[in-house]
């Protein structure tokens, strides 16, 4: 009888090279984009170049295996938030915090046209969507988060949150200031803060490369309905709380 050759296993040291090239990719996506020079993502990493060559043999299947990582840490992320957390609201920010760290408001943008679809990608991406949904859904069931919110608005949310901003500011201040920003936000997805309803309707996350549009080609149905604060009511500059905007009384 032959035997099967036992699979080989790899070394502690390789994994944690390949971890540490995968996140040196992240911070540089933000830092400086998917064009990054590879000598400077092994240099970040702390590995030789030809190290980095060994994991990932051209730019193409790195940049794909940066995709499929980011994706399942947020699919871990929001079930682990949903498993532990004691209500689902709690939940939910705990893990846009964690998105937030993981940076796929960032990462996935920038790679969307970079990388090809394949059935590994598209799985990690479906678990990804499927974890937040339930999470989503969780806090729906349990009437903390307002019922006009849905799952698209929450990734398009992450897309907002985590860019760097166009000021001087180090990649490391922007990021604090996600988090902290992300608190104040937080405040307007629950249910009883609630005060007026979000103009449109809830986006669902299958929307976020393709928002429909209405028959006449504009997107009323989804973004312009519903009353909004502040609302500009005429051309005299009064909103519909009554005040000018051309003195502030």
């Amino acid at each position: 009888m032959t035997e099967i050759p036992k699979q080989r296993r790899v070394r502690a040291d390789a994994l944690r090279n390949r971890e540490h090239i995968l996140n040196a990719v992240v911070d540089l996506l933000v830092e400086e984009g998917p064009t990054v020079a590879l000598e400077t993502i092994a240099r970040r990493a702390g590995v030789g170049i030809a190290t980095l060559y060994r994991h990932f043999p051209d730019r193409t299947v790195l940049l794909r295996q940066v995709a499929v990582d980011v994706l399942r840490q947020s699919a871990r992320a929001a079930k682990a938030a949903l498993a532990e957390e004691p209500d689902a609201f709690t939940a939910l920010a705990r893990y846009l915090h964690e998105a937030i760290d993981i940076r796929i408001g960032v990462v996935m943008p920038v790679l969307h046209d970079r990388v090809l679809m394949d059935d590994e990608l598209n799985a990690a991406r479906e678990a990804s969507q499927g974890a937040l949904a339930a999470v989503v859904k969780a806090a729906h069931d349990e009437g903390s988060l307002r019922p006009d919110v849905g799952s698209g608005d929450i990734g398009l949310l992450m897309i907002r949150m985590t860019p760097p901003l166009a000021v001087d500011i180090s990649p490391e201040d922007n990021h604090r200031l996600s988090h902290r920003q992300l608190e104040l936000v937080l405040d307007g997805l629950l249910r009883f803060l609630a005060v007026d309803s979000l103009p449109g309707r809830p986006l669902e996350l299958d929307e976020l490369g393709f928002i429909p549009r209405d028959p006449d080609g504009r997107y009323e149905q989804v973004l312009d309905s519903g009353p909004v604060r502040c609302r500009l009511t005429s051309a005299r500059g009064v909103d519909t709380v009554g005040r000018s905007r051309t003195n502030g009384s």
